[in-house]
C-alpha cells in the first residue's frame, strides 16, 4: 500500500468568474473538496487548507494528503446463526444471499464469526475494505465540490470537439492537480489534470506556467505569473495600496469605507496597482452622496474623503495594470467618469426644477400594494398616524412638522435622480425639501424616517424624524399583517422583522414613551376601510414581542429574565431595560428561588380553580395563623411595592417583595388552599389572586423558577 503523503493543489482556469461571487465560490469550492477527501480518509481533520480565488481561477491547497487511504477493518451483522446455518452447519439460502450482497461466496462460512448478544448467536462477517486511491478519491471530491458551488448563474457550453457540452459558471480552459510533484489522474468539466496553469492575461512573464510541485503554486504565479493567487492577499494588498495612494493624494484624506466594494474589486484583479484620479471641482456642487454612489456603483472607484468627510475632486482606481507611464491609464478612467458625474448633475438640476409638493398627486398611479392601494393612499396613512402619534407627544408644532414630513416622504421616489439610484431614497428628499425651503427637522425626518435601516443602523434624528419613522413602519406592519402577509421560514418580503426590530429600537431608545397597544390602535384607525383580517393585531402583537425576546438574547440577559420580562408584555417598551436590571436584582437575592417557585405554585393553582377570585379577602374568613400573617404581610408590603412601582422604581419594587418569602412558605406549609368549605377555598383563592397580582407587576417572577 503506497502511504505517500504529499499536499495537494487543484486549481481549475477559467474565463472571468463573477466577482460579486468569488469570495464565496473560492470558500466553497475548497471547503466541500477537503471535506470529501477527508471522509474518504486521505486527508486528516488537522489538514490546513489554503483557498485560493482570483478573477480566472479558484484553487486549493491541502496538507498531508495520502496517495492512499489506509484499509479499514469492517464488520457487518448478519444474522442469527439459527437462520443462517442448517442443522449441518451449512449456509442457508437466506445466509448466501445475504454475503453476496456483501459481495462474498459461500467460501466465507467458516470464518463467520459468532457472538452471542445474550439471547441467541449472531454471525458476523469480518473483512478488510480496501483504502481508496487518491485518483478516486480526488476525482469524486472535484465533482462533489462542483455540484455544491453556490453559483449565481450556470453557464453551458460546448467543449473543443463542437459535440459535448457541460455546465459551469464560466468556461473552463485548464485543470492542474498535483500530489507533491506528481500529477493526479483526474478529470472535469472536459479537463484532463496536468501541471499548467496560465498567469496575468497581460503581465505574466511566461505562459503557459507549469506548476512544478504543490508548495510552489503562489509563489510560481507570483513569479511567472504576476498574480496574487491569494484573495485575503490581494485584498490586504489593495488595502495597503489605498491607503499609500490617499496619503499620497493630499493631507488627511482617505478613501471611503466599503467592505462589500472592497470584496468585489478584489475579485476583479489579480495584481492590483492604485491610481490617483481627479475629476472637475464643480461636480462638487451636487450631493456627494450621488457623485459617491454612482463613482462606487458604476466605476468600482474609491472616493476620497478629508478629515471632516467631505468628498474631494479625486478618487483612488484600482487598476489590473502596472504600465510604466500610468498617465493613460489614469486618463482613461477620468474620462470614463466624467459623464456619469454630469449624468448625476443633470438629474440633481433637473429634479429641483419641480416641488415634492408638486409631485404628490403623481404617486396616485405608483401602485404600493394591490390590497393596499397606491403610494398616495400609503403617504396618506402615514400622515395620519403621524399626526396621531405627534399629538399626544407635543401637538402643536411637532403634529404639524410630522404630518407635513410624512406626507412627503415619499415624493422623492418620483425624482430621476432616485430611479437611477434607488439607494438614494430619502437622501435626496431631504436635499429637495431644504432646495424647497422646508424646515429643517422636516428634511432631516424625510431622510431619516428609512432608519433605523438595519442592525445598529442611527435612530432618526430629532423628534419629527423619530414621529415619521414609527408611523412608516407601523403602517407597513399593521397593513401587511391585516391582509395576511405573514413572515414564513426564511421569507419576509417586506422586510417586516426588519420593521418590527426598528419600531422596537425607537420606542426603547427614542424617547417615545406611549404605550404600545395605543400606537397599534392609531395605526389600525388608518385602515378602517380596508377588510383585514380579525386576528391579524394578536398576531402582530406577538410577532413584535417574539422579535424583542430574541432581541434582548441577543443582548446578553438570559432565557429567564427575558421570559420573565416579555410575557407580560409591558405596554412601554422604555422601561423594559429597568425591568431587565430589576430582574437580575431579585434573582441574586437569597429569597428568590423560593419565591419564584412559590409564585408558580400559585398560578397553577389559580389555573385550576374553579371559581373566579377577584382578590377582595375577607378578614372574617381568614380562619389559620399562617393565612392571617400573609394576609398581614401582604397588607403592610404590597402597599410599598406599588409604590416603587409607581416611581419606576422598578428594583426597589422586587427586594420589597423578597419579605413575602416567609409568610408565602408558611401559607403553603399550614394551609389547606382547597377547603371544603367553599366560602373558605374562595377567600383562599382571593389571596392568593391578591398575592400573584403584587409578585407580578414588573415581571412574571414564575419563569425564574428552574
Amino acid at each position: 500500500m503506497n502511504m505517500t503523503v504529499e499536499n495537494l493543489l487543484v486549481e481549475i482556469f477559467a474565463e472571468e468568474l463573477p466577482p460579486k461571487a468569488l469570495k464565496n465560490l473560492g470558500d466553497a469550492f475548497a471547503s466541500a473538496l477537503v471535506a470529501s477527501l477527508q471522509r474518504d480518509a486521505l486527508a486528516t481533520a488537522d489538514a490546513i487548507v489554503t483557498a485560493y480565488a482570483t478573477p480566472r481561477r479558484l484553487a486549493v491547497l491541502v496538507t498531508g494528503v495520502l496517495a492512499a487511504a489506509a484499509d479499514k477493518p469492517v464488520t457487518q451483522k448478519l444474522m442469527p446463526a439459527s437462520v443462517g446455518l442448517d442443522a449441518a452447519g451449512q449456509a442457508t439460502p437466506a445466509l448466501l444471499k445475504k454475503l453476496a450482497a456483501l459481495g462474498a461466496d459461500a467460501s466465507v462460512v467458516p470464518r463467520l464469526r459468532r457472538e452471542n448478544d445474550g439471547k441467541v448467536d449472531i454471525l458476523f462477517h469480518d473483512s478488510i475494505a480496501q483504502g481508496a486511491t487518491l485518483a478516486e478519491g480526488l476525482q469524486k471530491a472535484i465533482e462533489a465540490a462542483l455540484t455544491a458551488l453556490p453559483i449565481p448563474k450556470m453557464m453551458n457550453y460546448q467543449l473543443a470537439d463542437g459535440w459535448t457540452s457541460v455546465d459551469f459558471v464560466r468556461p473552463a480552459h485548464a485543470l492542474v492537480a498535483l500530489h507533491g510533484k506528481t500529477v493526479a489522474p483526474v478529470s472535469v468539466l472536459g479537463l484532463q489534470a496536468g501541471n499548467v496553469t496560465h498567469g496575468h492575461r497581460f503581465e505574466a512573464n511566461a505562459d503557459p506556467i507549469v506548476i512544478e510541485h504543490a508548495d510552489r503554486y503562489a509563489e510560481t504565479l507570483r513569479e511567472k505569473g504576476a498574480v496574487i493567487a491569494s484573495f485575503a492577499e490581494r485584498r490586504a494588498e489593495i488595502v495597503r495600496q489605498l491607503a499609500a495612494a490617499a496619503i499620497s493624494a493630499g493631507n488627511d484624506l482617505h478613501p471611503i469605507a466599503d467592505e462589500a466594494l472592497l470584496d468585489e474589486v478584489t475579485a476583479l484583479v489579480e495584481r492590483p496597482n492604485v491610481l490617483v484620479g481627479r475629476f472637475e471641482p464643480e461636480f462638487l456642487a451636487v450631493p456627494q452622496e450621488c457623485l459617491i454612489l454612482t463613482m462606487k456603483a458604476n466605476q468600482k472607484y474609491f472616493p476620497l474623503l478629508d478629515a471632516g468627510g467631505k468628498l474631494v475632486n479625486q478618487f483612488l482606481v484600482v487598476s489590473n495594470i502596472h504600465p510604466a507611464d500610468p498617465s493613460a491609464v489614469i486618463g482613461g478612467n477620468e474620462r470614463v467618469v466624467r459623464p456619469r458625474l454630469a449624468d448625476a448633475r443633470f438629474f440633481f438640476e433637473q429634479d429641483r426644477k419641480k416641488t415634492l409638493e408638486s409631485r404628490l398627486p403623481a404617486l396616485a398611479k405608483v401602485v404600493y400594494h394591490n390590497r393596499l392601494g397606491s403610494q398616495a393612499e400609503r403617504s396618506g396613512r402615514v400622515a395620519a398616524i403621524a399626526l396621531a402619534i405627534a399629538e399626544r407627544l407635543g401637538g402643536g408644532q411637532l403634529a404639524t412638522l410630522a404630518e407635513q414630513a410624512a406626507r412627503l416622504a415619499k415624493a422623492d421616489l418620483l425624482t430621476d435622480m432616485v430611479g437611477e439610484f434607488p439607494e438614494l431614497q430619502g437622501t435626496m428628499g431631504r436635499y429637495y425639501a431644504l432646495n424647497d425651503g422646508l424646515a429643517t427637522e422636516v428634511a432631516d425626518a424625510i431622510e431619516d424616517h428609512y432608519k433605523p435601516r438595519f442592525a445598529g443602523d442611527s435612530l432618526p434624528r430629532g423628534q419629527v424624524g423619530m414621529v415619521v419613522a414609527l408611523a412608516d413602519k407601523l403602517e407597513t406592519l399593521v397593513g401587511m399583517f391585516g391582509i395576511g402577509q405573514v413572515p414564513t421560514g426564511d421569507k419576509d418580503p417586506f422586510a417586516l422583522r426588519r420593521h418590527a426590530l426598528g419600531v422596537i429600537r425607537m420606542l426603547m431608545e427614542g424617547g417615545v414613551n406611549l404605550p404600545f397597544s395605543g400606537l397599534l390602535t392609531m395605526a389600525a384607525n388608518c385602515f378602517a376601510g380596508l377588510k383585514t383580517e380579525a386576528d391579524s393585531a394578536a398576531k402582530l402583537t406577538g410577532f413584535i414581542f417574539d422579535r424583542l425576546a430574541g432581541s434582548l438574547r441577543e443582548q446578553g440577559y438570559t432565557a429567564h429574565e427575558v421570559d420573565a420580562v416579555v410575557s407580560l408584555k409591558p405596554q412601554t417598551l422604555g422601561d423594559i431595560p429597568k425591568r431587565l436590571a430589576a430582574v437580575r436584582a431579585f434573582s441574586a437575592l437569597p429569597e428568590a428561588a423560593s419565591l419564584a417557585a412559590a409564585n408558580k405554585r400559585v398560578g397553577n393553582i389559580l389555573k385550576k380553580a374553579e371559581t373566579g377570585a377577584d382578590g377582595q379577602v375577607d378578614i372574617a374568613l381568614l380562619k389559620e395563623d399562617a393565612e392571617i400573617a400573609l394576609a398581614s404581610a401582604l397588607d403592610n408590603i404590597a402597599p410599598k411595592a406599588d409604590e416603587a412601582f409607581d416611581m419606576g422604581d422598578y428594583t426597589r419594587s422586587l427586594k420589597t417583595l423578597a419579605a413575602l418569602r416567609g409568610p408565602v412558605d408558611g401559607f403553603f406549609d399550614k394551609v389547606m388552599v382547597n377547603a371544603e368549605d367553599a366560602a373558605l377555598r374562595t377567600n383562599r383563592l382571593a389571596l392568593l389572586v391578591r398575592l400573584h397580582r403584587a409578585m407580578n407587576r414588573v415581571a412574571d417572577l414564575s419563569r425564574l423558577s428552574a
